[in-house]
């Protein structure tokens, strides 16, 4: 392979002197405030990180790139790269008209020129570039269930990149990783990529890479957005630089990749050997499911094992980074040391821990052995994942008005406040109402804000923590996954469908609500005039006909000592 191209690639900014200029000038702009998904974009395109893009896809690009992987130029592009909006706020732009970006503290770090507006067929998105339009895919329900529904497309000029506080010395934009490989005269550099902590498997794998290409290694990991219950990107950084002592400093250096991950599987591993030559790498490790989100909605893989490999395989020249096949490392007891699985000399005894067993391991405050792990990587996940036991985590009821669930959150906080250890707060849906959500209303719309701040305070509880009881109707699946995926981040939700049915809650209905809501005087009544969505797979379902509470509560506690989350 010839030598790699290090010169200088196109950024997005404008001068120091024209952006001061322009920040006065878009204070009077209409602005929107940018997600954490679409300032990780922003920041790609203004850096050269995406390039040879210019700004969000127009419609003519967005639709060449979900059909065919290309720019309307036929330049090879895997990914879409929108600026989705609230029909709301569409609704006030036209093509032609210039936005203010903001970040979420408010500051402008660039103007979009809006030259397409349009509505887009997400469950054809959904098809194309992940495959499968099956909710069980994190992107896929980002696509239907978070994402705005209008896209905007046009030319970007950059003000300023985004400000990160953290891990400052370890981030470089392309060209400064460019100007680095020059400085040091790297002829090849084998970039890594990651979302997971390193283990001694991934050290062993990235030595035998740049040994095999002969390169220098660049250990890239993402510390954007990656898939819902990864571990954090602080946790993920602590570990990275543990391990960075174990390599050769001459030939190796860690970089990260403020990527917002999409989880897709073939379509992935071409954007990030993409996005790689525009850091100056000239090979790339490509893993077994490279970006695989993991099982779909029938309990199978989304994509096969070697599919991303196949297809990058397929793009490589165009790519213009050389694949190195990710080798699957086991450990040989015998040998004492780690071999690719298909060179395991013959009877010899494989031992490998999964990362469900590395997770439970954890969870349970087992031990993790050294032939698996460092002992300062152990100790960083130990930090931030300490036994379940020790953990903060959220008990959240579902059911209809009236099957029960006040009453039984309330019975389980005083059976957790008995047992002690852990500071227990109950979120009764009637008392977050008061104090919470008092300007809200039943429409849909205020329903889901409802829960979702909910959902953010038991997070936080959960995070310092703490136990968090929840006992809101919760009628609607998309909204309890995105409660789900807010807990998630730092420790156990537990669901728990109080099924009890709708004339059972009827018969019981002290208030008349649901007579009220028969003759129409109570309008979006749950179960009646509005609809609720039965959890599919809770933790837990009780149904409280005929059953006295306590033994509900205690069916919920005998739960979550089967999850370790407490113990007798």
């Amino acid at each position: 392979m010839s030598l790699p191209n290090l010169a200088p690639i196109p950024e997005l900014y404008v001068s120091h002197e024209s952006a001061q200029k322009l920040k006065i000038e878009a204070g009077n702009l209409v602005s929107w405030d940018l997600t954490p998904r679409q300032i990780c974009d922003l920041e790609l395109l203004m850096n050269g990180g995406f390039n040879p893009l210019k700004g969000f896809l127009s419609e003519e690009d967005y639709n060449c790139v979900v059909e065919d992987m290309r720019l309307a130029d036929g330049s090879l592009w895997p990914m879409p790269i929108t600026l989705d909006v609230s029909e709301k706020f569409a609704e006030g732009i036209a093509p032609g008209t210039d936005i203010a970006l903001r970040d979420q503290e408010g500051v402008i770090l660039a103007i979009l020129s809006v030259t397409d507006k349009w509505v887009p067929n997400k469950a054809r998105e959904a098809e194309k570039v992940f495959g499968a339009d099956d909710l069980a895919h994190p992107a896929v329900n980002y696509l239907h269930n978070v994402a705005g529904p209008v896209y905007l497309g046009g030319p970007i000029t950059g003000i300023q990149q985004p400000v990160h506080y953290d891990f400052k010395a370890r981030r470089d934009t392309p060209n400064e990783l460019r100007a680095y490989f020059r400085k040091l005269g790297w002829q090849k550099i084998v970039a890594f990529q990651t979302r997971n902590p390193l283990h001694r498997a991934h050290q062993e794998l990235t030595f035998r890479a740049a040994r095999e290409a002969q390169a220098n290694l660049l250990i890239h990991p993402v510390v954007g957005m990656t898939k819902p219950g990864d571990v954090d990107h602080f946790t993920r950084v602590r570990c990275y630089e543990a391990v960075l002592d174990k390599y050769p400093q001459s030939t190796t250096t860690m970089s990260l990749l403020n990527l917002a991950m999409r989880m897709a599987g073939p379509r992935e591993a071409v954007w990030h050997g993409l996005i790689r030559r525009n850091h100056g790498v000239t090979h790339f490790i490509v893993g077994r499911d490279h970006a695989g989100p993991g099982k779909n909605s029938a309990g199978k893989d989304f994509y096969g094992p070697y599919d991303a490999q196949e297809l990058f395989k397929k793009y490589e020249e165009e790519i213009g980074v050389v694949m190195v096949d990710f080798k699957h490392m086991v450990y040989v007891q015998e040998k004492a040391q780690y071999y690719p699985a298909n060179e395991v000399p013959e009877g010899c005894t494989v031992l490998d821990i999964s990362g469900t067993e590395l997770r439970r391991r954890l969870r349970e405050g087992l031990d993790i052995p050294e032939w698996f792990s460092f002992p300062e990587v152990v100790t960083e996940l130990r930090r931030t994942s300490p036994p379940r036991a020790k953990q903060g985590f959220t008990v959240f009821f579902t059911g209809l008005s009236g099957s029960g669930k006040s009453t039984i959150a309330n019975a389980l906080m005083v059976k957790l406040m008995e047992m002690g250890g852990r500071p227990v707060t109950l979120l009764d849906g009637d008392v977050v109402r008061k104090h919470l959500s008092s300007e809200l209303g039943f429409s849909k719309e205020h329903r889901d804000i409802n829960i979702k701040r909910i959902g953010y305070v038991a997070s936080e509880i959960t995070k310092n923590g703490g136990i968090a009881i929840c006992a809101p109707i919760a009628p609607y699946t998309a909204t309890r996954r995105a409660v789900r995926e807010m807990i998630e981040a730092y420790g156990a939700f537990v669901e728990v469908h109080v099924a009890t049915s709708i004339e059972e809650c009827e018969a019981r209905d002290r208030k008349g609500l649901y007579k009220l809501a028969r003759e129409g005087k109570i309008k979006e009544f749950t179960g009646i005039s509005d609809p609720y969505e039965e959890p599919a797979t809770p933790e837990l379902r009780v149904d409280t006909a005929g059953v006295d509470v306590d033994h509900c509560a205690h069916q919920v506690i005998l739960k979550l000592e089967s999850m370790g989350l407490i113990k007798a």
